[in-house]
């Protein structure tokens, strides 16, 4: 972060920006959230309707910081978010369609500079920022909520690739056997089908329907057993929720051990949901990590959990790039 003109402009914006709701943010140097607004992004079906109403919500934000005069830049976390065009492209879970210059959009109504990238971007932005990866210049971020998302730094940089979207090691496939789960990007094995949220609940369904073992979760009903049941399950000592935990973590820790390959990282750092978990996730995946790694890479990297509050980490992992 360059902070010469700091004193001038000490802060900047940032939006998370959600398929149902968006949340926007003034965001000091040090990652004070100094004032928060929130619109629904679903209500507006015109781009341009959206950002007008969000340039009206945020105006009491900024009169309380002393006017957009104060505010350096503007950084937006969205779905398929494009850092090299500033757009947004063919987003599945947002009501605009096709390629949308939010960017450029939202810089013509604030007057002010802003850069765009996807959610799991931002979140390595915010860590590299003001989280437990500050001053590091190499490290993965991996973000496990309904799906796996991932941010790559090298050199102090986040790798967006040739088009900007590099770095899905979410998609990354870890099962190439014909019974493989099928994922939601058409693919079969991929990382998230069984390390997300998600992935949880699906072991323990099959786990369920493959087994007769006694376990608390059979209490549920199999399609409404969730990654927080699992979890509950585990805390109370049931076996068959701490093996579920177990296969989970060391599936993702494996894949970590390869990916370590790609930039030889100071840490992994883990976000989302699912590290909420502790260590019961937590401790497989560094049995995962340390039984697979590369002797090269052997004890070098840390595996941390972020430290950044989960409500506000989306929005300074936004506003970090407002910086720029």
């Amino acid at each position: 972060m360059d902070n010469n003109l700091t004193p001038e402009k000490p802060y900047v914006i940032g939006l998370d920006m959600g398929g149902t709701n968006s949340v926007f943010g003034i965001v000091d140097s040090r990652g004070t959230i100094k004032s928060q607004t929130v619109i629904s992004t679903k209500a507006y079906p015109d781009v341009n309707d959206y950002v007008h109403a969000a340039v009206e919500a945020l105006q009491p934000a900024l009169d309380a910081v002393g006017g957009i005069e104060k505010v350096r830049g503007m950084g937006i976390g969205a779905p398929n978010g494009n850092y090299y065009t500033g757009n947004i492209e063919n987003a599945a879970n947002l009501l605009w369609k096709g390629i949308v210059p939010i960017a450029e959009l939202f810089s013509k109504a604030l007057g002010i500079p802003c850069h765009v990238t996807n959610d799991a971007n931002a979140a390595a932005m915010g860590e590299m920022t003001y989280g437990v990866a500050r001053g590091m210049k190499n490290f993965i971020m991996i973000t496990l909520g309904t799906g796996v998302g991932s941010g790559i730094v090298c050199d102090g940089k986040v790798v967006y690739g040739s088009d900007g979207f590099a770095g899905e090691l979410g998609h990354v496939i870890v099962d190439h056997t014909p019974e493989a789960r099928t994922c939601g990007c058409g693919r079969k094995g991929c990382l998230e089908t069984y390390c997300s949220a998600t992935g949880v609940a699906r072991t323990a369904r099959e786990v369920m329907a493959k087994s007769t073992v006694e376990s608390k979760l059979r209490s549920l009903a199999p399609e409404k057993i969730t990654s927080y049941d699992v979890f509950c399950a585990a805390e109370e000592g049931d076996e068959v929720a701490k093996e579920i935990f177990e296969r989970t973590g060391y599936i993702l820790g494996a894949a970590c051990a390869d990916f370590a390959a790609f930039n030889s990282p100071e840490a992994f750092v883990f976000f989302g949901g699912l590290t909420k978990a502790g260590h019961w996730i937590m401790d497989p995946i560094r049995r995962g990590y340390e039984e697979n790694v590369l002797f090269l890479y052997r004890g070098k990297a840390k595996l941390l959990v972020s430290a950044l509050n989960g409500s506000e980490a989306a929005v300074l992992g936004a506003s970090a790039l407002g910086w720029e």
